[in-house]
């Protein structure tokens, strides 16, 4: 993977020095070179800078592209980037891996293509003269990428359909900046640096900021399998797929097991193609197991795996791994991850470039910083849970529906006495809190219920929590209308289905493809998704929801499958998650950390919060009345954010 970057502008203010210095902030992304290209520029004064000038037009817009490189495919320098077709009238620069390369660059030589490269950016540009926009239909990975086609004097921007490689723009007077992360745009001193306040409660339900928008003003994500063009000083953008859930396959269990199995070894086969070492993170669940074993099946040499635990054993799943890199003889690698890792907070800003409330960003950037050590691609288990039903969420929402069948009156002495029965539990991993959350917001619509299951505050919780000035600043905007979104774009009437297909639009997006992102690129680490391939994603959209629950069976098509691979400690062990123990940190090492950032003057003035609102949670949660963990994270994480991007 890499980092890209560029400007465009009708008012021709584009420099050199101004890419050169969005590239500088991107090095981690793409270590092993760096490439600028400034079109229609008037200066030049850099041996390193390729200059091409475009004859003047009232509509040329002037164009810098950037570009750092990470080099998997074809390590020669013939793979620079940013690059161009046969008469230098097209370029591209590209963040991302086309596995299908190989097979489209075939096509495109028997057309009479000339290929200077044995890499996948030349085959989008090759591409691209062919079929235009269309490319995209053809494409099998994941890529953000930019091209300016000279001839058409446009810009084509675009981004894989599951959204695993980032796209980050501001469009404003004509002009065009974008990049894969959000500090390089910030470069350009015409960009101010404001905070998108509204976003803020947004934030605090999800833990992230939603697509498109992000936490700074006017500075937005392109969404996943949309492409923009830049035309005339205009931009537009447009969808080309969508994951359709509304066309189901008939086949038996069988069938379904077959082709599960032969859709994870093809998907893991096109990702083992690489020009430098690769290996496997293993956690000790079921899909970063069932990819380590593919790999296994499909290497000569033993696979590399690496794994994360914590001292607190309830946190931690390094036995499980331990199990699978035994079974398949791996180079096994581990490392511990203690409280002072907190250490690393503020470096986790810089790099996340925005607010960002899943604390597993900690585990994941120490096991991308030791697997890279060893290697350069690591593939993951990413998405199985998401494809093949692998959360309880999905599962208490069928029970859910079937539960609210009962007659309301007797449906409601029955939680009435369950729920008076269990008290307000301190662990997160404590199954009776999850049923005492379950059954609350039981009786509500199934997407009112599944916001209120996922949101670490709640709209009431956030209302007492917000200063009365800032919650009438805010009080237009609706956190709950970007979960329902995402339930109207299923296609399907099946509630379970609706659920799935809501949390690949949101949590997947903007949470777990974002910290796998953050994770592996600070750490100039490749990440493959065998389980987020666009065909197999289409797959198991095709498979109806019961196939992957059954009763109380989450995964059960998957676990089934895979009934004679992995052995039955893994298949039959409950879900971990790969959670950090905040609730005993904050209590114990973090306690003076946590109150002495959150009570400060400087945190307090922002006029956000209630002080004693904020200072509640925090007594609450060291009182051990309450477990407050997540939620002193996400408050924690945004004000270490302002201190490193707009004080």
């Amino acid at each position: 993977m890499c980092g890209i970057c560029g400007k465009i502008s009708a008012n021709g203010n584009v420099t050199e020095e101004l890419i050169r210095k969005m590239c500088g902030v991107l090095t981690h992304r793409g270590p092993d070179n760096e490439g600028i290209k400034v079109l229609d520029s008037a200066k030049y004064s850099s041996s390193e800078v390729e200059k091409y000038i475009l004859p003047r037009s009232n509509n040329i817009a002037n164009v810098g592209l950037g570009h750092r490189r990470l080099a998997i495919i074809d390590l020669s320098p013939a793979g620079h980037q940013p690059m161009s077709n046969e008469d230098g009238s097209i370029w591209i620069v590209l963040n991302g891996e086309i596995y299908n390369f190989i097979e489209l660059k075939d096509e495109l030589v028997k057309k009479g293509h000339i290929f200077k490269s044995h890499t996948d950016t030349e085959v989008i540009l090759h591409l691209y003269e062919e079929k235009g926009v269309e490319c995209l239909k053809d494409l099998r990975g994941p890529f953000a990428f930019a091209i300016w086609d000279n001839k058409k004097e446009r810009l084509f921007m675009a981004r894989d359909r599951i959204g695993k490689k980032p796209l980050y723009y501001t469009y404003k007077n004509q002009t065009l900046t974008f990049a894969s992360e959000i500090k390089a745009i910030l470069q350009d001193p015409d960009i101010s640096k404001e905070v998108n306040r509204p976003a803020i409660t947004d934030y605090l339900s999800y833990g992230y900021t939603p697509t498109p928008e992000t936490m700074f003003k006017g500075i937005m994500k392109l969404p996943p399998a949309h492409f923009m063009i830049y035309e005339k000083g205009n931009i537009r953008l447009e969808k080309y797929w969508k994951l359709d859930f509304s066309k189901k396959l008939k086949l038996s269990e069988k069938e379904y097991c077959d082709r599960t199995m032969d859709m994870l070894e093809e998907c893991t086969k096109i990702r083992l193609i690489s020009d430098v070492p690769l290996g496997a993170f293993l956690s000790g669940g079921i899909d970063s197991s069932a990819v380590v074993y593919m790999m296994s099946k499909l290497s000569s040499k033993p696979v590399k795996t690496f794994s994360i635990g914590f001292d607190n054993k309830e946190y931690s799943e390094l036995k499980y791994a331990k199990i699978i890199a035994e079974r398949f003889k791996t180079e096994h690698h581990e490392y511990i991850v203690k409280p002072d890792a907190i250490d690393l907070l503020p470096k986790l800003v810089w790099h996340y470039n925005e607010p960002y409330a899943d604390s597993s960003a900690l585990p994941s950037y120490y096991v991308a910083k030791m697997t890279r050590q060893e290697v350069t691609v690591a593939l993951n288990g990413d998405g199985g849970d998401e494809c093949f039903g692998g959360y309880e969420r999905f599962m208490a929402t069928r029970y859910a529906e079937l539960i609210n069948k009962i007659p309301a009156p007797f449906k409601e002495k029955i939680i009435k006495l369950i729920t008076g029965k269990i008290p307000e539990s301190l662990g997160v991993k404590d199954s009776k809190a999850r049923i005492r959350r379950f059954l609350v917001e039981l009786p509500k619509p199934y997407r009112e219920r599944h916001y209120n299951w996922t949101a670490i505050f709640n709209d009431h919780e956030k209302n007492n929590l917000f200063t009365d000035e800032f919650n009438k600043e805010i009080s237009g905007r609706n956190s709950f209308n970007y979960l329902d979104k995402a339930f109207n774009e299923c296609g399907s009437e099946d509630v379970v289905d609706k659920v799935m297909c809501a949390d690949i639009k949101t949590n997947l997006l903007d949470d777990l493809l974002v910290k796998m992102d953050i994770a592996t690129m600070a750490n100039s680490l490749e990440g493959r998704s065998p389980f987020l391939d666009h065909k197999m994603m289409e797959f198991c959209a095709s498979m109806p929801s019961s196939m992957k629950i059954k009763g109380t069976k989450l995964k059960y098509i998957l676990k089934k499958a895979l009934s004679k691979a992995l052995p039955k400690e893994i298949l039959s062990r409950s879900k971990m998650g790969f959670g950090v123990p905040l609730d005993s940190w904050f209590r114990n090492e973090l306690k003076g950390y946590s109150h002495d950032i959150l009570m400060s003057d400087k945190a307090i003035k922002r006029s956000y919060f209630k002080k004693e609102t904020v200072k509640k949670l925090l007594d609450d949660h060291m009182a051990c009345k309450a477990n407050n963990g997540a939620r002193i994270w996400s408050l924690l994480f945004l004000e270490l954010w302002h201190r490193e991007f707009i004080d």
